[in-house]
C-alpha cells in the first residue's frame, strides 16, 4: 500500500461501531503525522459526512477539495484510530489549513474558525 499522508482523505472501513459511531466504508480525513502512520502500524482520522450540518453535528467544517465527488463536512466528534489495514484508496486532500483548523478544533469550542456551533 501506498504511504498514508497527513491531510489526505481517503475511505476507510469503520465497521465493526458501536452506537453512535459512523460505520461502513466512508472517507476519513488523515490527521495523524506520516511518520506516525508509517511506523505504528495505526492512523488517528476524522470522518467525513456528505449531510450539511444540523444540531445533531454541532462542530462541523466544510472542506473544499476539489477532488472529492460531492460537498463534504468533517465531523469533529468522529475521531478514531484506525488500524492501517481499514485504510483503502485516495480519494483527495485537505489543504494544510483546513487540517489544522480540524486539529485546533479538538482542542474545545470554536474560537471563530471555519467551524459552525450549531444551537440544539
Amino acid at each position: 500500500m501506498a504511504r498514508i499522508l497527513r491531510g489526505e482523505i481517503r475511505w476507510a472501513d469503520l465497521n465493526p461501531v458501536r452506537d453512535k459511531e459512523q460505520a461502513r466504508n466512508r472517507p476519513v480525513l488523515i490527521l495523524s503525522h506520516d511518520i506516525f502512520n508509517e511506523r505504528s502500524g495505526t492512523v488517528i482520522a476524522v470522518a467525513l459526512t456528505s449531510q450539511p450540518q444540523h444540531a445533531a453535528f454541532p462542530l462541523t467544517l466544510e472542506l473544499q477539495s476539489q477532488d472529492l465527488p460531492q460537498k463534504s463536512w468533517v465531523k469533529i466528534g468522529q475521531i478514531r484510530t484506525l488500524a492501517t489495514e481499514r485504510i483503502g484508496s485516495r480519494i483527495g486532500r485537505a489543504t494544510p489549513e483546513e487540517v489544522a483548523q480540524v486539529v485546533e478544533g479538538l482542542k474545545g469550542p470554536p474560537s471563530g474558525g471555519g467551524f459552525q456551533q450549531n444551537a440544539s
